[in-house]
């Protein structure tokens, strides 16, 4: 009888524990469902909650698309102090460039393909002292025409051994475009308007587009009017050369880095016929790019050089 009656209590004992169990469970899950409680397995992260040291960083700015150009590849803009200061979108720069003083600014924003942006900043054109760029010789811009295709410069960039190296698009740096004078004297003077380096870069583009090589060279970039001056004449340099507005260049494709133009036809020549097919795909850009409409010209090999395109953004159509 005592055994029966000490298994009745165990009996009983468990009882009320299981139910014990059962009512904490049952608990547990109506007040998770009640009050939003969920049980993690360790390790776990309600993705919804962040701490104070996983929160992510502020998104930078977004560089102005028209910064970037029409070809997306631009990596600077080019102006003068005031004008960049009168720029809303220069506040979105580094703090310790926007003073904007004359020289080139690395800014704190990157492109979508993650390159350094810059913002160069022109020495003023003065009418009275012309540009002066240390003992550089600059010479002196002809007489305004009354056309805004011949206004002098607005500024020309002071570039030195240590910022040539700045990349003005993807594939061009300022060294690029420098006359070919005064090769031991620095800071030299440049003068480049972003708008050539945009048409260049979408040429780039538009040969890759076709499967011919893409590497452009500039042969001639800038001409400061000092060195213009040397070989005006009939047949030879025009006195009044876009190369001195900052807005030409002589360029050719030179992947194979032999410092002439590459066979674009495929003839097993390098001839004048390979600058048409380079002319051709410029044309074919202004086509599509009505606002970078300039000149252009295919020029034949001389004992000098090879076969070149000249290439530049006065604004209108030119052929020659």
């Amino acid at each position: 009888m005592k055994q029966l009656l000490h298994h009745h209590r165990n009996s009983i004992a468990r009882v009320a524990l299981h139910a014990a169990v059962l009512f904490v469970l049952v608990f547990a899950v109506v007040w998770g469902v009640t009050y939003g409680i969920s049980v993690a397995s360790p390790g776990a992260a309600d993705p919804a909650v962040s701490s104070p040291l996983t929160a992510a960083a502020p998104a930078q700015p977004a560089i102005p698309a028209a910064w970037l150009g029409l070809s997306g590849s631009l990596r600077a803009v080019v102006d003068t102090p005031a004008a960049l200061r009168s720029n809303a979108s220069f506040a979105l720069l580094d703090p310790d460039a926007q003073e904007a003083d004359p020289g080139v600014h690395k800014t704190g924003l990157s492109t979508p393909a993650g390159d350094s942006f810059y913002v160069v900043s022109m020495h003023p054109y003065d009418p009275n002292r012309g540009a002066v760029i240390g003992s550089y010789h600059v010479g002196t811009w002809p007489a305004p025409t009354g056309s805004p295709m011949y206004e002098r410069p607005a500024g020309v960039i002071e570039v030195t051994q240590d910022n040539a190296g700045t990349p003005l698009s993807e594939h061009f740096q300022m060294r690029d475009f420098l006359t070919h004078d005064q090769g031991t004297v620095w800071p030299k003077a440049l003068v480049i308007r972003p708008k050539l380096v945009d048409k260049l870069e979408l040429i780039s583009q538009e040969l890759a587009r076709r499967g011919l090589p893409n590497k452009l060279h500039v042969m001639s970039g800038f001409r400061t009017p000092q060195y213009n001056a040397l070989e005006v004449h009939p047949g030879g340099r025009a006195r009044l050369s876009r190369h001195m507005y900052g807005d030409a260049s002589d360029v050719f494709v030179d992947a194979d880095g032999n410092g002439e133009m590459d066979d674009l036809n495929g003839d097993g020549k390098v001839t004048i016929a390979d600058a048409r097919v380079l002319f051709q795909v410029a044309e074919s850009v202004e086509g599509s790019h009505p606002e970078l409409v300039g000149g252009l010209s295919a020029y034949p090999a001389t004992v000098a050089h090879g076969p070149f395109v000249h290439v530049d953004t006065r604004g209108k159509r030119a052929r020659w």
